[in-house]
């Protein structure tokens, strides 16, 4: 049986004196999601154009479906691209649109003619395949899209932010039925996105980039529990930074002892990473020596959950998400006790990210 996977190897492409993909390997498993996670810049769409044969790389190689494709035409690489932005004729009707890789092909008509029909009835649009593409919502136009680019049957379906231009709630829609849609098919999928939620949620595997280089591979359980850098661990999950140094394995900052720092040399400078969802408030009656004293600054209720922003003794600001369900009434100026949990501790003098960063997209 073909193995359809995606393999890519040393990969490098610059622009002018821009290295925007430097040293690129990873694999993507034959019907599986493969999410490429990273800020914009970081050279993730760049990769994705490359193993689709739109842009040509200075070095390396690619392998889809067990055939060398580093230099192949793209008509020759079997590959279905979906763009962020449609792409789709204005002037062809739904079902035109999604039957048009099989006219170039020209593949019969009448075998033409009943993949196009199933296809409407996979992504259910049946009922308006003689609509135009104005004609439509834009959660409706990108399973067009997504239709058009499975219609030649390819090896490998690519995915270029595909939910970027939709709003927060057609964005969600259209992620659980994504999945439902590859449960069916198992098409060998790469799906290129700076939304962690996207990736964490869809994929099997997470490449995670930053700069043109990749920081991480892993599951996404890998990516959100063991980072392996501190790009990660801040850009995965809404980071906060607490600087200090290291002392007899733990960080110090102000007056107190952060555990996590026994793997890092007596009195390098260092960082720990934080997220909201861990931490926790500290009744004042069973405070240990792992509490840490902080002074409220501003509480923002979002429903569930509240976003307490408090600043620790040493002046250095934290944010927490805690849920309301547990959250005593809170205001500007009280003073806590909160306890650190699952901090992860990099060597470094610059955090990469700094605190009060975003909960969510949305938040």
């Amino acid at each position: 049986m073909t193995n359809n996977g995606i393999t890519v190897q040393g990969l490098n492409k610059r622009f002018g004196s821009f290295d925007a993909v430097q040293d690129v390997s990873f694999e993507a498993q034959d019907g599986k999601i493969t999410a490429i996670l990273g800020p914009s810049g970081s050279g993730k769409s760049t990769v994705l154009r490359m193993i689709a044969g739109l842009e040509t790389p200075d070095s390396g190689r690619i392998t889809l479906a067990e055939e060398e494709q580093t230099f192949a035409p793209v008509q020759e690489r079997r590959v279905g691209f979906v763009f962020q932005h449609y792409a789709l004729f204005r002037h062809m009707t739904v079902r035109d649109n999604v039957a048009f890789g099989l006219s170039i092909r020209k593949e019969p008509k009448a075998e033409t003619r009943a993949r196009v029909e199933d296809l409407l009835e996979l992504v259910q649009l049946a009922p308006y395949a003689d609509r135009y593409p104005d004609q439509l919502s834009g959660g409706q136009r990108q399973r067009v899209a997504l239709a058009r680019a499975l219609a030649p049957r390819p090896k490998v379906l690519l995915l270029d932010e595909p939910f970027g231009a939709l709003d927060a709630r057609v964005r969600q829609e259209l992620r659980r039925w994504l999945d439902d849609l590859h449960r069916e098919l198992n098409v060998t999928s790469l799906l290129v996105t700076h939304d962690q939620e996207e990736a964490l949620e869809l994929a099997n595997e997470v490449i995670v980039m930053h700069a043109g280089r990749v920081e991480q591979v892993g599951t996404p359980a890998e990516i959100y529990n063991q980072p392996a850098s501190p790009f990660v661990a801040g850009f995965i999950g809404a980071a906060n930074v607490i600087e200090g140094s290291v002392r007899d394995g733990h960080l110090i900052f102000g007056a107190h002892r952060l555990p996590g720092a026994t793997h890092l040399d007596e009195g390098v400078s260092a960082h720990a990473y934080i997220r909201p969802l861990d931490i926790r408030l500290v009744d004042p009656a069973v405070a240990n020596g792992h509490s840490y004293a902080a002074v409220v600054e501003r509480v923002n209720d979002l429903g569930p959950a509240s976003k307490v922003r408090v600043r620790l003794a040493d002046g250095q600001p934290l944010v927490a998400e805690l849920p309301n369900e547990d959250l005593p009434v809170l205001e500007a100026g009280d003073r806590v006790l909160l306890d650190l949990r699952n901090v992860k501790v990099f060597e470094g003098e610059g955090a990469e990210v700094r605190n009060a960063a975003p909960l969510s997209e949305e938040g």
